[in-house]
């Protein structure tokens, strides 16, 4: 048996959710990094690995600046009691800019590691940047999607 139940794992989700909820929102992306302990281990696979939280927090409102109310819905969620980790199918989402409703989206699959005090000591976020992101954020600025800052990563190479 682990640390945590399935009831501690599901509420510290719940926060999880709505913090990122809270930035896509708001287009702040600093509060993100204050769900993690301040030795986190954060594992990116187009962007590097992060071991703190301050370090965390840098990236994120870099990354996020250009697309900051990019919204990150999750298909599912399975609860890994014995590891204390939480498996996520995710969608890295932006909204058409003239079609209501319409969205582009990409999957992308998390698996945090919950470290108590309603904090993650990892996260490790599994996508295809060059398959998926690119084309996916390329064809929502042909839709006339406007990145509000030049990307942290060429586009040209996805």
């Amino acid at each position: 048996m682990g640390r945590f139940t399935r009831a501690e794992l599901a509420a510290a989700f719940h926060h999880y959710s709505a913090v990122v909820d809270g930035c896509a929102t708001s287009g702040d992306w600093g509060p993100f990094a204050d769900l993690f302990t301040e030795d986190v281990h954060y594992i990116e696979h187009a962007y590097g690995e992060f071991h703190s939280r301050e370090d965390v927090r840098t990236w994120i409102v870099g990354v996020m600046a250009p697309f900051p109310h990019m919204r990150f819905p999750h298909e599912w969620v399975a609860y890994d009691e014995e590891n204390g980790a939480i498996l996520i199918g995710i969608k890295n989402l932006l909204d058409h800019p003239t079609e209501p409703g319409a969205e582009f989206w990409f999957p992308n699959w998390t698996r945090l590691v919950y470290a108590g005090d309603g904090l993650f000591s990892s996260e490790e976020d599994v996508y295809n940047p060059h398959r998926d992101a690119g084309r996916v954020i390329g064809e929502w600025m042909s839709a006339g999607g406007q990145m509000l800052t030049k990307p942290m990563v060429d586009m040209r190479f996805y």
